[in-house]
């Protein structure tokens, strides 16, 4: 339908959208919501984009004739707060509508409409100048920076390519504040869970043809790109990660614990939550000091419910509380224990750590992600020469629980030497991996296995840089592992 069809038929709906006298300050709002989502999905973009610029940037009529006399309510509301939740959630009307129809261009072009030189010109108005004040504020807020991150995953091939952008691979974790803020309006938080699903679910897909395929480096004569930035070791990583199977598999192991600590009181609990976090690693050096560390942490945390049954809620506070210790205790520095683990080497000890705080807490996870999130905010201040061990680390979680998500299955074959071909006879223990191939199964795409799946869905994107520099600790820790 064109604009000036929409026009017309918007000029006809007086109990919409003719000018009400009176309105107040959430009738002003919703008129304007209500007018957005209407024209989003029956308009081109270009349009929607237009409307959007003479309502907010360029302050003149609209088709509609009412949404400038309700922007005129919320600006003389004189309430800077109420307006910048105003332009948010008309923002993420627009982005949520264009994701889902994959109308890409059209979220970098919103992003584009806050660069109008119109919005820094000096005006006589008080309406106006109160109006480009208050642009200029949300131009430079954190709100606006959530936007230009949505915008910036549509653009990946400028951003992944640029050496002080490297936190853009991580745009999946850096979604999750967003949708986990429940003071953001609902459009931002579903299009943020949208977009961060869509990604994590690419990348465990692309690793699994990449596992699949990478010895090879083909599939169908077609080349298999690797998703991560740890070359050969990411086949390493895998199999190390995959061949912890049967009775110790970190899913069994959270199961055994939980059914031994059901009954147990909270101060029993958190006894024994440290020991079970670190059975699997405890040949480690490093365990002892992270035993250490969290023990004393722990053993003031909550005292008050130690007398009392252990339940769920429980639970989720103290995995919450040592996702903290691991990680960021503050939501802006890395915690004393995350700076201590991983400058000794120890990425995989901590996302093998995190791992099984989830298998045991599973409402855990967006908390923990959120967590990875601000530590990524905060070394991203920094060049990515500086940040090599950090990097090392967020590409280990990211397998790791890609390894461990619900879509795709992995599993370690056996090759047979003398037929050439693979046995189906599955790793029972840490041997011979070089013998060992990882097969891959999709779970929720509709092919059976990742063989067939690369010959009918190929990923798509462009594929992530590689690092020029991999942490030299990082085989070691294989080894270890």
């Amino acid at each position: 339908m064109s604009r000036e069809v929409v026009s017309r038929y918007l000029s006809m709906e007086p109990n919409d959208y003719r000018a009400r006298p009176g309105l107040s300050l959430a009738q002003a709002q919703q008129v304007i919501y209500d007018f957005l989502l209407e024209i989003v999905k029956i308009w081109h973009p270009e349009d929607v984009l237009e409307e959007f610029r003479h309502l907010f940037i360029h302050h003149t009529d609209s088709v509609s004739s009412q949404t400038l006399p309700a922007l005129h309510v919320i600006l003389f509301a004189n309430d800077e707060q109420e307006f910048r939740n105003t332009i948010k959630r008309c923002c993420y009307i627009l982005v949520n509508n264009w994701e889902v129809a994959r109308q890409f261009d059209a979220i970098q072009n919103l992003v584009d409409i806050f660069s109008d030189p119109l919005i820094q010109r000096r005006t006589l108005s008080p309406t106006l100048k109160r109006l480009r004040h208050w642009l200029n504020r949300f131009l430079e807020s954190d709100d606006f920076e959530e936007l230009r991150l949505f915008a910036a995953r549509y653009a990946e091939e400028r951003t992944l390519n640029r050496p002080d952008e490297w936190a853009a691979r991580y745009t999946s974790y850096l979604l999750v504040p967003q949708y986990v803020n429940e003071t953001n309006p609902i459009e931002q938080r579903q299009a943020a869970r949208a977009l961060s699903r869509r990604l994590k679910d690419k990348f465990k897909f692309d690793l699994a043809l990449y596992t699949a395929y990478g010895q090879s480096g083909q599939a169908h004569g077609r080349t298999v790109e690797n998703p991560t930035v740890l070359g050969d070791n990411a086949l390493r990583l895998v199999k190390a990660i995959v061949a912890r199977r049967g009775e110790f598999s970190y899913k069994n192991l959270a199961h055994l614990f939980l059914n031994q600590v059901q009954e147990s009181y909270y101060g029993e609990f958190k006894g024994s939550l440290t020991r079970y976090l670190l059975y699997t690693v405890n040949n480690n050096p490093i365990s002892k000091q992270i035993q250490d560390h969290l023990d004393a942490r722990l053993a003031n945390l909550y005292v008050e419910f130690e007398p009392q049954s252990l339940d769920p809620s429980l639970v989720l506070r103290t995995c919450n509380r040592v996702v903290d210790y691991l990680t960021t205790e503050d939501q802006e520095q890395p915690s004393p224990l995350f700076s201590l683990v991983l400058s000794q080497g120890n990425a995989l000890t901590l996302a093998i750590i995190l791992l099984k705080l989830v298998l045991v807490s599973r409402h855990t996870l967006p908390y923990l992600e959120a967590r990875i999130a601000s530590l990524i905010r905060y070394y991203e201040q920094f060049p990515r020469s500086e940040c090599q061990w950090v990097i090392n680390f967020l590409e280990v979680f990211q397998i790791t629980f890609a390894i461990y998500g619900e879509n795709i299955e992995y599993n370690l074959v056996k090759v047979d030497p003398h037929a050439g071909e693979l046995k189906a006879e599955f790793l029972a223990e840490r041997q011979g991996m070089d013998a060992f191939r990882i097969f891959s199964q999709t779970l929720r795409y509709p092919y059976t296995n990742l063989p067939e799946a690369a010959e009918k869905l190929m990923p798509e994107g462009p594929s992530p840089e590689r690092l020029i520099e991999e942490p030299p600790s990082f085989e070691d820790e294989l080894e270890d592992e």
